[in-house]
């Protein structure tokens, strides 16, 4: 009858019915979730349990996953067009990429009709969906590719290159391959200022100031003023990408981190022993020492007081750009100070 109140002895019951299918039925949490609640350390190891998985079920070496996935989170941050990533993983695939440009259903997660539409999705952890928000699925997709090219580094330079369709990529991800390679680890977060503390040194925001010899243009950095011979240290893990002699910086060093950052390193004096193109370098680590070289043909010096020009640029799949470096420099100063007091 409406309005008849229902006895408590009768939800009592339907609560007791109820508390089995709370352990029966499957609680769905999304990557995203998991990840909120990890440390960077656990998640570190969840990326690489599926880099490792990836390895097996491919044969090609984790270290191209890391550092596959590391591009592309690279390119998330460097662009407004690309989400950020949900998951531990950052490779991208668009709806008409993973489901076939022609699926009416652009969130088909079947395997079978997503194969029939052209579609690249496949299933990676045998749930029987080809789900482009599961990690496992899009990892698996993307080592499948790579596989289709073969094992060894020559395969896998051309795999990837099918896959940008861009040789900077290529350059960019076989790099950041031998940088996690050397160290075997993902934890690679830490920096290093510029020069050693200890060291008389002054510098502020520069970026952006203009220039006048060469031709008008602006500041694409920071200058640390020091003395002659000052070590410059690398600031970060990466790679030596370039080094040798500019006409406007002199004899300078250009370091590409796993973040796709550049670092640009000028108006050296000289290179520190060892410190060649595609050296694997660390934070800290000495790379060269402070002079004035540049303005001129090769070995040109004392143009300008002895500093070392800093420079950052930030890779988005199609162009690199300058931004400031001062933020990233007076943090790292002051997070070697701490470290030097602790």
């Amino acid at each position: 009858m409406k309005g008849e109140v229902i006895p408590m002895r009768n939800y009592t019951k339907i609560f007791l019915l109820l508390i089995p299918l709370l352990f029966i039925l499957p609680i769905y949490f999304s990557a995203a979730d998991k990840k909120a609640d990890l440390s960077s350390e656990d998640i570190y190891k969840e990326r690489m349990a599926l880099y490792l998985k990836a390895e097996a079920t491919s044969q090609i070496p984790w270290y191209y996953f890391a550092a596959v996935d590391s591009y592309e989170r690279g390119l998330r941050r460097a662009r407004n067009d690309l989400p950020e990533e949900e998951g531990f993983i950052a490779i991208h695939y668009t709806n008409e990429e993973w489901a076939g440009e022609l699926n009416p259903n652009k969130d088909d997660n079947n395997a079978v009709s997503i194969s029939l539409f052209g579609g690249v999705g496949l299933d990676g952890n045998g749930d029987g969906k080809a789900d482009i928000n599961d990690d496992e699925d899009v990892l698996y997709t993307f080592a499948q590719h790579l596989a289709g090219f073969g094992r060894n580094e020559e395969d896998i330079r051309i795999g990837l290159w099918d896959y940008y369709q861009r040789d900077k990529a290529v350059e960019l991800i076989t790099g950041h391959a031998k940088v996690y390679k050397k160290f075997q680890t993902l934890n690679l977060r830490e920096n290093s200022f510029a020069v050693p503390l200890h060291y008389n040194y002054s510098y502020r925001s520069t970026w952006g100031d203009g220039r006048g010899w060469g031709g008008r243009r602006i500041h694409e950095g920071t200058d640390i003023f020091a003395d002659y011979g000052t070590p410059v240290k690398s600031t970060s893990y990466g790679i030596v990408e370039l080094k040798g002699w500019n006409k406007y910086g002199g004899w300078r060093v250009g370091i590409r981190d796993i973040h796709n950052v550049y670092h640009y390193y000028a108006h050296l004096s000289r290179f520190e022993d060892g410190i060649e193109r595609g050296t694997i370098v660390e934070p800290g680590q000495v790379i060269g020492y402070v002079g004035s070289s540049g303005y001129g043909k090769p070995g040109t010096q004392g143009k300008f007081p002895p500093h070392l020009h800093y420079g950052m640029y930030r890779d988005n799949g199609f162009i690199e750009w300058s931004f400031d470096p001062y933020p990233s420099l007076r943090r790292w100063e002051q997070l070697d100070r701490q470290k030097k007091n602790n």
